[in-house]
C-alpha cells in the first residue's frame, strides 16, 4: 500500500464526509469535505506540473498553519515533489542554510514574508497559488508511480547543537508511522481532532495530519496554540483527540478546575511529545482534567518510536514501550547491551527510520551502524519494557569521573516550590572537568537557600548544581524543546 492508497480511504472513500474546519486568510470560518480536499490537492498537483516541477524536485514552504499547507502537501505527494518545511521561527541564518542545502526549486510563503527569501530560486505567494490552482481541472492527474523508498519530505532537524541536517523521510516512513499510530491510539472516523501543532514539524504533520486523513476523523485546524483561545476551542468544538507539547499542557493547567473537568469529560485522548513531560505535570493534569496524558517518544529522523499504551498503564516519567514496527536496543559506549535499569544510548530500527541525511554521507555514516540508527538519546529500560529517557548523549555531564544525567536533576528541581521550569547543563571546571549548572524560571515564592538545602537531601553531592541561575524564560524551539546552547553564559563571580 502506497501512502496515497492509505489516504484515499478518506479522500476517495469518504468523499462526502465533513473533514475540516478552519479560518481562511480573511478570518472567515470555512469547512471542507474529504472530496473537496481531494479536488483541491489535484488542482495543486496540476499547478506544480504547469509551473515546471518534476518528480524529485524540492519545494519548500514557510507558512504558519493554514489549509493551503494541506493542499500543497497532498499536491506534492501526487506530483512526486519532495516537500521541505521550514520552521516559521527561523530567521535569515537558518533560512539561508536550508535553502543552500536543499536547493528547492521554489519557496511558498506569504507576500509579506517574500523578502526573507531573496536568495531562493523562486518565491511563490501562497494566495496567488491558491487562486491559480482553482483554475485547473479537479480530476486526479496521472502522477508517477512511486514506492515506499521514494522521498516525500526533507525535514530539517532543530539544530539545537549544531547545523541542521535534512532527514530524508520517505513515503514508507509515513505509511508505517500512520498505520502504527491509528491502531495503537485507536483513532477512528468518529474522532474529532483539535490541531494546534505547527504543520512544519513532524509532530503536527507526520502524526496529526496523516492520522486525520487515514482515519477519516474530523479536524479543526488552528493557526497556532493560543492559551487565551484554547478553552473556547475545546468547549465549542468538543474534540476527542488532542496532540500537544509540555508547554501547552502547562498552560492548560491554569484553567479553573471546573472548566478543566468539563473539558476533560469530552476528550478521549491527550497525547504529549517533542519534549520531556515532567511527572508532576502529568499528575496535576490527571487531577485537574481527569486524564492521564499519553507520552510517547519520536524524533525528526524516525517519526514515532515508543509510546505508552492507550489501554494499559501510562507510567509517569516514561515514554512507554516500542511501537510494534520498531525495534529498540540500549547500548553502552562500546556497543554492548546494558542491563535493565542501566543507562545507555537508544538505537532503533524499523520502517519508520529515515533514508539518511540529505547531502551528508558523513553524518549518515556516523548515525547508522549495521542497519540501526543511533538516536543520541540516553535512557533505561525496566524489566517490563518501559523506557525512561535521560536526555541527549551530548548533554551528558561527566564530573570527576561520575556520569550526571541532567534530566534527573531537572525533575528534582521541578518538585521544588516556586520552580516553574528548569534546565541543567555542564560547565567547564579545572578540577572535576565539568560541573552541573541549573537555570530556573521561578515565581516569587522561590527561596534559593531553601531549595539548595532540599537538593542536598535528594541528590548525591557530585550532582548538586554549582549554581542556580534565575532566567526570565528558557530558550525553546517552536515545539518546546529547550535550546541549552542559547542559555546565558555563567559568570563564576556571580554565583
Amino acid at each position: 500500500m502506497s501512502l496515497i492508497d492509505l489516504l484515499d480511504l478518506s479522500l476517495v472513500g469518504r468523499r462526502e464526509k465533513p473533514a475540516v474546519e478552519f479560518k481562511d486568510s480573511r478570518g472567515l470560518a470555512q469547512s471542507l469535505t474529504f472530496g473537496q480536499i481531494e479536488s483541491r490537492s489535484n488542482q495543486w498537483a496540476r499547478l506544480f506540473a504547469a509551473r515546471g516541477l518534476r518528480p524529485g524536485d524540492r519545494l519548500a514552504f514557510y507558512l504558519a498553519n493554514r489549509i493551503e499547507i494541506v493542499d500543497l502537501w497532498l499536491g506534492a505527494l501526487k506530483a512526486g515533489v519532495v516537500v521541505v518545511p521550514i520552521n516559521v521561527l527561523y530567521r535569515e541564518r537558518e533560512i539561508r542554510h536550508i535553502l543552500a542545502d536543499a536547493k528547492p526549486a521554489a519557496v511558498v510563503t506569504t507576500a509579506a514574508q517574500a523578502g526573507d527569501f531573496a536568495q531562493a530560486a523562486a518565491v511563490w505567494d501562497v494566495e496567488a497559488l491558491g487562486a491559480e490552482a482553482a483554475g485547473f481541472p479537479a480530476g486526479r492527474p496521472e502522477g508517477p508511480i512511486l514506492g515506499a523508498d521514494a522521498p516525500l519530505s526533507l525535514v530539517y532537524t532543530s539544530g539545537t547543537t549544531g547545523t541542521a541536517k535534512g532527514a530524508i523521510l520517505t513515503q514508507g516512513n509515513f505509511v508505517a508511522n500512520t498505520l502504527a499510530l491509528t491502531v495503537a491510539w485507536a483513532i477512528t472516523a468518529e474522532d474529532r481532532y483539535l490541531a494546534t501543532l505547527p504543520l512544519f514539524h513532524v509532530h503536527g504533520l507526520g502524526n496529526g495530519l496523516h492520522c486525520w486523513l487515514a482515519s477519516g476523523c474530523h479536524m479543526k485546524l488552528t493557526e497556532r496554540f493560543e492559551q487565551g483561545a484554547a478553552a473556547e476551542w475545546f468547549e465549542s468544538y468538543r474534540p476527542t483527540l488532542f496532540f500537544g507539547v509540555p508547554t501547552m499542557y502547562i498552560r492548560l493547567l491554569e484553567l479553573p478546575e471546573e472548566r478543566a473537568k468539563s473539558i476533560g469529560r469530552g476528550v478521549r485522548l491527550f497525547v504529549c511529545g517533542s519534549a520531556p513531560l515532567p511527572a508532576q505535570v502529568l499528575e496535576a493534569f490527571r487531577q485537574r482534567f481527569g486524564h492521564v496524558i499519553l507520552e510517547r517518544y519520536g524524533m525528526t529522523e524516525t517519526l514515532m518510536n515508543v509510546s505508552n499504551p492507550y489501554a494499559g498503564e501510562r507510567r509517569a516519567g516514561t515514554v512507554g514501550r516500542p511501537l510494534p514496527h520498531v525495534a529498540v536496543k540500549i547500548l553502552d559506549e562500546a556497543g554492548a547491551p546494558v542491563p535493565e535499569g542501566t543507562t545507555g544510548e537508544l538505537w532503533v530500527q524499523g520502517p519508520n527510520v529515515c533514508a539518511g541525511y540529505w547531502q551528508r554521507p558523513d553524518a549518515t555514516a556516523a548515525a547508522w551502524r549495521d542497519g540501526w540508527f543511533r538516536t543520541g538519546d540516553l535512557g533505561t529500560r525496566a524489566r517490563d519494557g518501559y523506557i525512561t529517557l535521560q536526555g541527549r548523549r551530548s548533554d551528558l555531564i561527566i564530573s570527576g569521573g561520575f556520569n550526571i544525567y541532567p534530566r534527573e536533576i531537572e525533575e528534582v528541581l521541578l518538585e521544588q516550590p516556586g520552580v516553574r521550569e528548569a534546565a541543567v547543563v555542564g560547565a567547564p571546571d579545572g578540577v572535576r572537568g565539568e560541573v552541573p549548572l541549573a537555570y530556573v524560571v521561578a515565581g516569587p515564592e522561590f527561596d534559593e537557600a531553601a531549595v539548595q538545602a532540599r537538593l542536598r537531601t535528594q541528590l548525591a553531592s557530585f550532582k548538586l548544581p554549582r549554581a542556580l541561575l534565575r532566567v526570565p524564560a528558557l530558550p525553546r524551539t517552536a515545539l518546546g524543546k529547550v535550546q541549552k546552547h542559547l542559555l546565558p553564559a555563567w559568570k563564576r563571580d556571580s554565583s
